[in-house]
């Protein structure tokens, strides 16, 4: 199952998902490892992309800047689904 980095302003909840940037290196046939080197990511930083967790800016822009692309291009914010449950704000 993958976790989400969840957002809550307003009354409404969103999350943040990388599919779009495992999508991306797919189509490039490059591997987690090489982008970790091409953008000088720490093995953290990696881990929380993975996990749709929060990253910096700074990484954002490090991964956009190494792949050239915009940041629309990385990811994503979603509205989540509706659950009888709180989501876990993080």
């Amino acid at each position: 199952m993958i976790k989400y980095y969840v957002i809550k302003f307003k009354g409404t909840v969103m999350k943040a998902s990388y599919k779009k940037l495992w999508k991306l290196l797919i189509d490039r046939d490059m591997k987690k490892k090489d982008l970790r080197d091409a953008a000088q990511l720490s093995p953290s930083s990696m881990a929380k992309l993975a996990k749709n967790e929060n990253v910096s800016m700074n990484v954002l822009v490090r991964v956009c800047t190494a792949l050239n692309v915009d940041i629309s291009d990385i990811m994503e914010m979603l509205p989540e689904e509706n659950t009888n449950s709180e989501p876990d704000i993080k």
